[in-house]
């Protein structure tokens, strides 16, 4: 799984506005709304696809004011579930009774206290991260107000201590839940990447909308760079012949890549140089780009 950045937004805290100038000042808005902005814009161009939208979130963002808006677009919500959430069970359909239906349960579910039954749990192979996992865990139904109504929940044995997780789609199975929160690590290596190799967030500028328009210049040729290498094999972009200890099989990195392209930029200045009829002056500049590339 790749993650592939192409929007973000900026998050201020209201303690720090007064301290921007007021001709920059953005106005106010939470994480969560913020969130909401980008999935309103991810719609807008992945509906045309036909294809179902799944948005898998950190913890943080599994409240209400993020999963309602987002269930409202049509979007399944994957994350982590508080081990403290309230959940309450589903309502049993109601025989003769008049008026509208109930969307919570009576009855309370307590996460800790079905994490330390003994039945109810299952051992199961799981294809996470392109390799087989064997993870014991539990799964339910359960209704959730910030969710709006009835979520699947998974309950997974970790070494370090149990896991919640859940859908808004309650017939999402487990495998299909673990396997969207595995690939979300693809955006953790995306953030570092971004961070340590392109160099998002050392740009020295003044402004605040200056910063925004940096950062975005840095995804932008994360995401280019991935797009070059898509349909390029591994041996194309990375050589091990001088690293013998390294994996040969390990996936070349976004690095990798990034110093691939590089080198056939490199290349394509250097057959430019070659060409018939070219001028010292020609040569001499030619010259310091390719310094300049090279540094």
């Amino acid at each position: 799984m790749i993650a592939l950045p192409l929007l973000a937004r900026m998050y201020v805290r209201a303690i720090d506005l007064p301290g921007i100038d007021p001709k920059h000042r953005p106005e106010f808005r939470t994480k969560l709304r913020l969130g909401v902005e980008l999935l309103r814009w991810a719609r807008a161009w992945l509906k045309y696809t036909g294809k179902p939208i799944g948005v898998v979130a950190d913890g943080a963002y599994a409240k209400a004011p993020l999963l309602k808006p987002a269930i409202g677009l049509g979007m399944t919500v994957v994350s982590r579930l508080r081990k403290d959430a309230a959940l309450h069970t589903v309502p049993a359909p109601a025989a003769g009774r008049r008026g509208r239906p109930r969307i919570y349960g009576e009855g309370r579910i307590v996460l800790a206290e079905r994490a330390v039954q003994r039945r109810g749990w299952t051992r199961g192979v799981f294809e996470l991260d392109g390799k087989p996992a064997v993870k014991r865990y539990r799964t339910f139904l359960a209704t959730w107000r910030p969710a709006g109504g009835v979520i699947r929940v998974v309950l997974v044995d970790e070494p370090a201590g149990w896991v919640a997780f859940f859908c808004t789609d309650p017939d999402a199975s487990a495998a299909d839940i673990l396997a969207a929160m595995a690939d979300r690590f693809s955006l953790e290596t995306t953030f570092r990447d971004c961070k340590e190799v392109v160099g998002a967030g050392q740009q020295q500028v003044r402004f605040v909308w200056a910063n925004i328009g940096a950062w975005h210049i840095c995804l932008w040729t994360f995401t280019l760079t991935e797009a070059w290498a898509w349909g390029r094999s591994g041996e194309e972009l990375v050589d091990r012949s001088d690293s013998p200890w390294d994996d040969p099989d390990r996936r070349p990195s976004h690095a990798d890549k990034r110093r691939a392209w590089r080198r056939e930029l490199l290349a394509e200045e250097i057959h430019a140089a070659l060409l018939p009829g070219i001028t010292e002056a020609e040569i001499r500049a030619l010259a310091e780009r390719l310094l300049s590339l090279a540094v």
